[in-house]
């Protein structure tokens, strides 16, 4: 609920600061003092429309801030999921938000939300789950055909089954999509697929191995050099054995260094390991001239062999630059081609599929919302009914209400159960539900939206938060002159309506009847000042005598009588009385 509202320099309004309370209450005051005026700042701290307009005078900008409880468990759990989509969740629980708008004098607007800037469009969005106003003027809600299905809804208790209405027809957006862009893939399939087939052909004839380039590199450089390689094994073994020149060669010199040490060794034994180092180093001299020679005899020129390694080289390096900077990732590449392509074949068998999963969930759609509709005209008729009731009480007993529940034709929709043709669908159903009036005798019922004036149209959803008070979780509110038109008599009745909304939510209302006024829990009353040369707007709560003399001025005029004090006396005694009777009744009814 609206718990503090700060209003600066908007319209003749100055400096206001005003504290709310629960319960019910009731604002007072001249024409022109600036009631109207205060909506409108709580329109603009909501997010509705302001423009400079309503700077006043010589000011640099106007300004309003609200403080808003969330002390309702289904309340703050909305308005918490609301700041986490708009990533505005404070780190903490708080249990109030503090909303504020600035609108300055060249037209440009500011929004914040916890002192966080934000769009406007979201402080739109977290004033229609906080207050709800009725009013002389275009924040009338129920001007917002729209809304008129989830009024619907909250009355006949069908907003489970709206739900899995809206769940499945979620799920038909996500196939429809799904398809859509199988559909978009298959007119480039034929030329995609061409590419696919040739690129994995091509992968796939090559056979690669992924460290095979390193060992094609090896043989290709042994066989290019193959004469030179055989030349210097050659020469190589010819030291070491056959020697060079006349000399021997090295293995014959180091074996004639052994049989000396070998003499040496039997002299002086001490020297026995510098023999063994040589003996050892003949046997690998030995080993090596085996091995050259054995080399030498491996290798010869391939030209055919050569020429083959050469085209295998040639070809991984175009797959290379083709597909990928090594042979892995040209590997890589043809499985993922292999596997698009088969999507791709693939593709044309999942759109018949999803042709039979859109059959079978329109189908579902469609008897889903042919139950969910025959259960809101069932509700509308009783609903209609109860209105009209309430209005009846509310001074408008020859008007009649009606709740049209329409489908749409559209070929592309849902088929319904035992009904020929397809019908338009959304998340609330197959129906377009809006509110008829016919607010006088022998005119026909039309939208609300066009024939009601305001004080009707406020009537009416007096009449419909009455009935649907339980159910509605908006905290607060805002009646702006929904007695317009009302007598005495009717006003005694608009009064405990407005009260007993009171129980469930917290009820603000501007009006001219002392019948109303009288029934408030709080009474603030609106009245300008002249000071010096400016006029300003000033709210001052009322109890006890203050109070006695607005209602009877607003009974009697000015000047207040003797018998206007008693019969405003006997108003507030008569409210007291019947607030302390309904007191009792909640009491026993718990």
């Amino acid at each position: 609920m609206l718990l503090e509202l700060t209003i600066t320099d908007f319209a003749i309004i100055d400096q206001l600061a005003i504290h709310l309370e629960p319960g019910f209450t009731v604002l007072t005051g001249e024409t022109g003092a600036g009631k109207s005026i205060l909506i409108d700042a709580v329109s603009a701290v909501l997010g509705g429309r302001a423009s400079a307009d309503v700077v006043r005078s010589g000011c640099r900008a106007a300004r309003v801030e609200a403080i808003v409880s969330l002390d309702q468990p289904d309340l703050a759990i909305a308005v918490r999921a609301a700041l986490t989509e708009y990533d505005l969740l404070p780190e903490d629980e708080e249990d109030a938000l503090i909303l504020a708008r600035e609108i300055s004098a060249a037209g440009r607007s500011t929004a914040r939300v916890n002192g966080r800037a934000v769009p406007v469009s979201v402080l739109a969005a977290l004033g229609d789950l906080l207050v709800d106003i009725h009013g002389q003027s275009e924040h009338l809600s129920l001007y917002k055909v729209a809304g008129h299905v989830d009024l619907l809804d909250r009355y006949g208790g069908t907003l489970e089954a709206r739900q899995a209405v809206a769940s499945l027809v979620r799920a038909l957006r996500a196939l429809h999509a799904e398809e859509e862009r199988l559909r978009e893939n298959r007119r480039d399939a034929a030329r995609r697929l061409d590419l696919l087939r040739y690129q994995v052909d091509e992968i796939e004839a090559a056979h690669l191995l992924p460290d095979e380039e390193a060992e094609l590199d090896a043989e290709r450089q042994v066989l290019a050099n193959a004469d030179r390689l055989a030349g210097l094994a050659a020469a190589a073994r010819s030291l070491l054995v056959e020697g060079e020149d006349g000399l021997p060669g090295a293995q014959d010199l180091l074996n004639r260094a052994a049989q000396s040490l070998g003499e040496l060794v039997r002299i002086d034994p001490s020297q026995a390991s510098l023999l063994e180092g040589i003996q050892s180093a003949v046997y690998a001299l030995e080993e090596a001239g085996r091995d050259l020679t054995h080399y030498a005899d491996g290798i010869e020129a391939n030209p055919g062999r050569l020429a083959a390694l050469e085209e295998r080289a040639t070809l991984l390096h175009t797959l290379k630059r083709k597909y990928g900077a090594s042979i892995a990732e040209v590997i890589a590449f043809g499985r993922r081609a292999a596997d698009e392509q088969e999507d791709l074949l693939r593709a044309e068998d999942r759109l018949e599929e999803m042709a039979v999963e859109s059959a079978h969930l329109r189908a579902r759609i469609g008897q889903a919302g042919a139950a969910l509709s025959a259960a809101r005209r069932q509700a509308a008729e009783e609903l209609a009914r109860r209105v009209e009731e309430q209005l009846a009480d509310l001074n408008m007993a020859r008007a009649r209400f009606s709740i049209s529940i329409e489908w749409r034709e559209d070929a592309g929709g849902v088929p319904v159960p035992e009904v020929d043709g397809a019908y338009a669908v959304d998340e609330t159903g197959l129906d377009r539900v809006e509110f008829l009036i016919s607010a006088n005798p022998g005119e026909a019922l039309k939208p609300l939206a066009r024939i009601a004036s305001g004080g009707e149209a406020s009537r009416l959803m007096l009449a419909l938060k009455t009935i649907l008070s339980e159910a509605d979780r908006t905290p607060t509110l805002i009646f702006d002159e929904v007695d317009t038109g009302v007598g005495g008599r009717s006003g005694q009745v608009v009064g405990e309506k407005l009260r007993a909304l009171a129980h469930t939510h917290q009820v603000l209302c501007i009006t001219h009847l002392a019948q109303v006024a009288a029934l408030g829990h709080e009474h603030l009353r609106i009245e300008k000042q002249l000071v010096g040369e400016r006029t300003r707007t000033v709210v001052t709560p009322l109890t006890g005598h203050d109070r006695v003399e607005e209602i009877a001025a607003m009974l009697g005029g000015a000047p207040v009588t003797e018998t206007a004090r008693r019969a405003a006396v006997d108003l507030l005694a008569r409210g007291q009385q019947q607030l302390v009777q309904n007191t009792l009744l909640l009491q026993k009814q718990k």
